[in-house]
């Protein structure tokens, strides 16, 4: 009798503890959706306070986005939105200083501007060792007055809270701060309800295993039952095999990944002894890899820039920055800059840059990746052999208005209707690489 009413306790439990389970599943579900929500919220609001901000154009109604890219294209070089003098004067508060029909003729003109005798420009001419502005002749009101907009939104000041004197002024708390705040604070009682829930789940399965070992009449710990498992799966002969050929077959793949592996470096990003960005020059000034490494279209090697290439630009543009004056360094030395070389082919491996830039239209980022998204250079691709002959295999042979492959194409098209790869064009052969 006393078994029977022992049984269905325990059976009244069972049900008791798989309903509180089954409730705290739904729980979690409604954690989750309540997540999923607070996060999108959050982007949403951030989103929308980066674009208010991104987006305020000053008087004039100009286009910022569209000045911020004519900005960096044309006038980054030689000035700083800020008041920092880079070649020219900081353009911060530029309207402060001149109205806009002064602006737009001097961007348009800047010469005959300062030889129609304005004394302002005379100024700015003698003041600036009298380096010659550009001429943005095709600049019309819409561009200019989208630099202009992009300058001012570049300097607009946080607003900050009126100061009593001698106090510092503190920025202004903005509403989607203030929100944000709040939902960080519900986050955090959110957790604390997950927690108090995992401690409830805790206890109801410790109480659960409780009432299995006493409907058992026994009494057998955890760590016990562990120990007992561990025993079972160590005496069985099978599961020992299976251990002993997974370890075989993951040491020999890791042999075999490991001698392939030598003499790739994929990846391989050294420090360079001047701070060279990529993504500067190559990316926002837009400057063509040819200007620098001038033997990219026409040798074998694409050649390292000499210093004399650097000064080109650098003997006007950031003359005091630390790292140009490393260039300066070099020449006064007589000493070359010892770049450290990042793309290095085997001595047993042929490859010409002409060959593939000139003669095969390939751009640069074939091999190298978007260079000019680096502001450090890294090797990108693994150079190896098996890596070149997929790209022999599925490159098409570039014909069209070149003369080089002329009557290769021709003989080509007699014989197969398919495009030309360069593996048609003996792109396979070893003597084409290795001789």
């Amino acid at each position: 009798m006393i078994e029977n009413n022992s049984s269905v306790v325990l059976q009244s439990e069972k049900v008791g503890i798989l309903h509180y389970i089954n409730m705290i599943r739904k729980f979690y579900k409604s954690i989750l959706a309540l997540s999923v929500a607070v996060s999108i919220t959050i982007g949403y609001v951030a989103a929308q306070d980066s674009t208010s901000t991104a987006s305020a154009a000053p008087a004039g109604g100009g286009d910022v986005a569209k000045g911020e890219a004519l900005y960096k294209n044309n006038c980054a070089q030689c000035h700083a939105t800020s008041a920092e003098v880079v070649v020219g004067p900081g353009l911060a508060g530029i309207e402060e200083r001149r109205d806009y029909a002064w602006l737009k003729k001097w961007i348009n003109n800047p010469m005959g501007v300062i030889a129609s005798g304005d004394k302002y420009a005379n100024e700015l001419y003698e003041k600036y060792n009298k380096t010659q502005m550009t001429a943005f002749a095709a600049f019309g009101d819409d561009e200019v007055k989208a630099v202009l907009a992009y300058i001012k939104s570049a300097n607009v000041a946080p607003v900050v809270v009126a100061a009593v004197s001698g106090a510092v002024a503190a920025p202004a708390e903005t509403g989607g701060g203030t929100f944000i705040n709040v939902i960080l604070v519900a986050l955090l009682i959110i957790m604390g309800l997950v927690l108090v829930a995992l401690l409830g789940i805790l206890q109801l399965l410790n109480r659960l295993s409780g009432a299995d070992a006493v409907a058992a009449g026994t009494s057998v710990s955890f760590g016990e039952k562990l120990q007992a498992s561990f025993k079972n799966i160590a005496a069985n002969k099978t599961v020992r095999s299976a251990i002993v050929w997974a370890f075989i077959l993951l040491a020999t793949k890791a042999t075999f990944d490991g001698m392939y592996g030598i003499g790739v470096h994929q990846g391989y990003a050294p420090k360079q002894p001047i701070a060279f960005s990529h993504k500067l020059h190559a990316g926002e000034m837009k400057i063509n890899c040819a200007y620098c490494h001038t033997g990219v279209y026409k040798g074998k090697q694409s050649g390292i820039p000499s210093a004399n290439i650097c000064m080109n630009c650098h003997n006007a543009i950031k003359r005091e920055s630390p790292e140009i004056q490393k260039i300066y360094t070099a020449i006064e030395t007589n000493k070359p800059i010892e770049w450290v070389r990042v793309h290095n082919l085997p001595d047993l491996a042929y490859f010409n840059h002409a060959q593939h830039t000139n003669v095969g239209g390939l751009e640069c980022k074939n091999c190298h990746g978007e260079i000019e998204k680096m502001e450090v250079v890294q090797q990108r691709s693994s150079l190896t052999m098996g890596w070149c002959i997929d790209c022999h295999r599925k490159s098409e042979v570039n014909g069209k208005d070149n003369g080089y492959y002329a009557k290769l194409m021709e003989a080509h098209s007699a014989v197969s209707k398919g495009a030309m790869k360069v593996q048609d064009n003996g792109g396979l052969e070893c003597a084409k690489c290795h001789y």
